[in-house]
């Protein structure tokens, strides 16, 4: 992927951008009928909407309520994955490698609200 932007340098980004690729992967064998998958692909896609949106803001206010929002989402989707796995949706191998991909997620999140201004509570 060609670099344009600047939200686009970022491994948070990028790793968000994966995790929807293989959230996507999950839920092609799942009937769109049921809520924790249709709640699984908003909250996946979420991530890096609201990541490039802060990254994008020109206050430290506005950078962190849509940092706090895609940290936010990354917890959804690793709820949603436990639905999936206790419904016996997806096998629990699957939601263990997308949940470690949303632990560095969330991970790297935490560290753009800390780096905002040295606080967590921006």
């Amino acid at each position: 992927m060609q670099i344009i932007f600047d939200h686009e340098k970022l491994h948070v980004y990028q790793l968000s951008l994966d995790f929807v690729a293989f959230s996507e992967e999950l839920l092609v064998d799942i009937p769109s009928r049921i809520a924790s998958r249709d709640q699984l692909e908003r909250a996946s896609t979420s991530i890096p909407l609201n990541t490039a949106e802060g990254n994008g803001k020109s206050t430290v206010k506005d950078r962190c309520r849509y940092f706090y929002n895609a940290r936010g989402s990354a917890l959804e989707c690793a709820a949603c994955l436990d639905v999936l796995t206790r419904k016996r949706l997806i096998k629990e191998e699957k939601s263990i490698i997308g949940k470690d991909m949303l632990k560095e997620i969330v991970s790297m999140l935490v560290g753009l609200i800390r780096s905002q201004d040295g606080d967590w509570e921006c």
